[in-house]
């Protein structure tokens, strides 16, 4: 086959009676960008409610300082409940925004001197070396010479001695948006956090020099902000820091998505557990345990189990029709019940596209299956919609 195909090319020489356009196939990764980052959904199981997120795009943040951090968690969504308790009014004047080590660049240095890194690779501590210099060091971890003398109350000296151990996150305690306590290891890494009132995801992710990208694969969760009126930062909550360690060998296991690029199955390889699987998957073992209900906590999961990452076959508040699947369990197409709303019919199948993989033919209509409640996006029953973008269903 020619190199030079496009994806929609492929697609039609996989079914020569499907006709899909690069423009379309576009517009469909638009959608699922924009599914990735739509509001909570929540599985209804035996009488509780248990709220799981969906996995967005990933995406890599600076570690910011605290002046402006209220900025930036109205740029980002956060916002504490205005139902939780007020905290003391801080009097600490923030210091100033600066941007510092990402994980592309953390763990990488110019100088000589040791290290030590969190489970993400972020370097929190660095020993000096005969010759090094503040601003040596500041320029080789991406902070400021400020944020290097704040950290380590030292005084604006430009020379270091040797075997000095400098602190590259802010000194413990609380700062402006973090003011809880947090639990640290035998080496000094903040390792869990307990979220207080009028706490700020820039200011968790600055006092632990760690992104939100990491706050949320250390919690198992997609996302840290606040989407669909949750939050995940919730006065008394206690959160996780860092990862448990895994192993090596974990996450090499075969992978199978739908049209849409979800992962919908995963089958492990030895060293693969639950928390490697939570952390590449952003599920938590809760999760895991209800998708697969052959799987036990309280045990390894054995090399070679095709493990569920979707609910699947799991019927869920909002999703409790029927479906169909081909040879590689691939959801097909599914049969509304009444009840059930686009938003948990998507997430029941990890399937963003029902709208492109519905549309109509003909009209300005965005679907063209029908609704018994357009406002909440409840289906009407007995109707059978695609759930597979290279095997839509057109009228």
């Amino acid at each position: 086959m020619s190199k030079d195909l496009s994806l929609a090319d492929l697609l039609s020489a996989a079914d020569p009676a499907l006709m899909i356009t690069d423009e379309e196939l576009d517009h469909s990764r638009d959608r699922s960008r924009s599914f990735v980052n739509s509001d909570v959904t929540h599985i209804a199981v035996g009488g509780s409610v248990h709220t799981f997120h969906r996995t967005p795009a990933k995406r890599h943040w600076g570690r910011f300082a605290a002046a402006g951090l209220a900025l930036a968690a109205v740029a980002a969504c956060v916002f504490v409940a205005s139902s939780l308790v007020t905290g003391p009014v801080n009097t600490v004047a923030a210091p100033s925004v600066t941007a510092m080590a990402t994980p592309s660049d953390a763990g990488k240095s110019s100088l000589a001197g040791p290290t030590v890194s969190d489970s993400f690779g972020n370097v929190d501590y660095y020993t000096t070396v005969s010759g090094d210099t503040v601003a040596a060091v500041a320029a080789s971890f991406h902070i400021t010479e400020k944020e290097i003398a704040e950290f380590n109350g030292l005084q604006p000296v430009n020379a270091l001695a040797p075997n000095t151990k400098l602190r590259l996150i802010p000194a413990p305690g609380p700062i402006y948006g973090a003011k809880g306590n947090a639990t640290v290891d035998g080496n000094g890494i903040p390792t869990s956090y307990v979220v207080e009132p009028k706490d700020t995801l820039g200011g968790i992710t600055y006092r632990f020099g760690i992104t939100e990208e990491q706050l949320a694969e250390a919690n198992k969760v997609p996302y840290v902000y606040e989407k669909g009126n949750t939050y995940f930062l919730r006065a008394g909550k206690h959160i996780q820091l860092q990862k448990n360690p895994v192993d090596s060998r974990s996450g090499t296991g075969t992978a199978v998505t739908n049209s849409s690029g979800q992962t919908i199955f995963y089958t492990t390889v030895d060293g693969d557990s639950f928390d490697s699987l939570g952390y590449k998957f952003r599920s938590t073992t809760a999760q895991l345990l209800q998708y697969n209900p052959s799987l036990s906590a309280d045990k390894p999961i054995p090399a070679g189990t095709r493990v569920r990452l979707i609910p699947g076959e799991l019927k869920i508040d909002g999703a409790q029709g029927s479906f169909t699947a081909d040879a590689d369990g691939i959801p097909l197409t599914y049969t509304t019940a009444p009840g059930d709303t686009e938003g948990q019919i998507s997430f029941r199948f990890g399937m963003p596209d029902l709208e492109w993989a519905n549309r109509p033919l003909t009209g300005t209509d965005r679907v063209w299956y029908a609704f018994a409640d357009l406002p909440t996006g409840e289906i009407a029953p007995g109707q059978t919609i695609s759930l597979a973008l290279n095997k839509p269903i057109h009228k």
